[in-house]
């Protein structure tokens, strides 16, 4: 990286290394158990250039969260509100509360070639696909089997049964929509599918598509032989 801060900036486009690149959102979703929020933050502490989206929700804050950090806590009026106003590239009703992606953020960091990262249920996935498109990379994450996510779930010693059973009857709704995905992994090791995420992430943004760059330095190929 020291050597790209001393290129000359008349000498950038010449670089590979340095095309411009449109961000991308980057989406993890799995059943509550599976594994993504550990994924999500072990990518995080390992790729600068990501950054985690915070959602919006009317749930209550938790001990040890932070306002604008871990979540925008809002009330439901106000959520209301953010909905009407098209404020949410988009957001899901889940176990009695409303989660929501705010717009404005994201569009900007996405433009500035900064990729985001996603920890959102099927719904969600399904709704930023249907918006943003080619700039979208949703990666699936199984448990490797049904008994296994139970026992991790009550290994939290968080919820009560009651919860417990409604999480399980949700994994089972939200793995039927495994094939709304363009990557699906089973955690059965948690470093080596970390390993697989990052691997899909580096690959992705090395797409065609995303090298803004590229024309530009093509075209300086095509006149230097001419």
């Amino acid at each position: 990286m020291a050597e790209m801060t001393s290129i000359a900036p008349a000498d950038v486009l010449a670089q590979p290394a340095a095309f411009k690149r449109r961000g991308l959102l980057f989406v993890l979703s799995s059943p509550s158990g599976a594994g993504k929020s550990t994924i999500s933050r072990k990518l995080l502490a390992d790729d600068d250039g990501l950054t985690m989206s915070v959602s919006a929700t009317t749930r209550a804050m938790r001990p040890g969260e932070e306002d604008g950090k871990d979540y925008h806590f809002v009330d439901l009026a106000t959520f209301k509100d953010m909905v009407g106003n098209n404020e949410f590239l988009e957001w899901a009703h889940v176990f009695d509360h409303r989660y929501g992606t705010p717009r404005e953020p994201v569009e900007g960091m996405l433009e500035a070639g900064h990729d985001v990262l996603f920890d959102i249920d099927w719904q969600g996935a399904q709704q930023l696909y249907q918006l943003a498109g080619g700039d979208v990379v949703r990666v699936f994450i199984l448990p490797p089997s049904m008994v296994e996510l139970e026992r991790r779930l009550r290994g939290r010693r968080t919820d009560s049964d009651e919860v417990i059973e409604r999480r399980m009857a949700r994994a089972h709704s939200e793995i039927a929509h495994w094939d709304g995905y363009d990557y699906v992994l089973v955690n059965d090791d948690a470093d080596a599918c970390f390993a697989k995420v990052r691997t899909i992430l580096h690959a992705e943004r090395l797409k065609r598509s995303r090298q803004t760059g590229l024309i530009g330095f093509i075209r300086k190929l095509d006149r230097a032989d001419s």
